[in-house]
């Protein structure tokens, strides 16, 4: 769905995606706020690193100090208004329970929505709207776990133009 001035106008001013360039769930919605005029920011591991090598020079992150990818997904965390967690299955594992454990001990916001929900789209809008956020890190599997989850991602967000503000 390419973007209409009257759909990106039921996001917040100022409404801006954070993500940490891993392959997966990251990279999709990197790739899907740039594609909506949608500006984006985040932080990585120093060295750009990623499962895939490195995160490509086309998304404008931060390097960290460090190569931790623990302390990249705290930094996004911290960063951002709100967290969503975006995953096939309804379990989080490894770095997207971790993020969520972030966002617990900063006291931020955090939404999990995986393909067992049926509008992931109005969840997502009545999270942005009751908590205000215009800082939105997207977090979520990484390719090798979930090689579907891109696609879902996208899928989700687009649910989001959808369902409006």
């Amino acid at each position: 769905m390419q973007p209409t001035p009257k759909t990106l106008k039921h996001l917040p001013k100022g409404f801006t995606i954070i993500s940490g360039g891993q392959t997966g769930a990251d990279r999709a919605a990197l790739d899907w706020a740039m594609e909506h005029g949608i500006p984006v920011s985040g932080w990585c591991p120093k060295y750009r690193l990623a499962e895939d090598g490195c995160v490509p020079a086309k998304y404008p992150l931060k390097e960290m100090d460090s190569p931790s990818y623990s302390e990249r997904t705290e930094q996004n965390v911290r960063d951002s208004d709100a967290t969503l967690l975006i995953s096939l299955s309804p379990e989080l594992t490894g770095g997207s329970k971790m993020t969520l454990q972030f966002a617990k001990q900063w006291s931020k916001p955090v939404l999990h929505v995986s393909k067992a929900d049926l509008f992931p789209g109005v969840l997502l809008r009545e999270f942005l709207r009751s908590n205000k956020a215009r800082r939105l890190n997207v977090a979520g599997p990484r390719a090798s776990t979930e090689p579907q989850v891109a696609r879902f991602v996208q899928e989700v967000l687009d649910a989001l133009l959808n369902a409006g503000l």
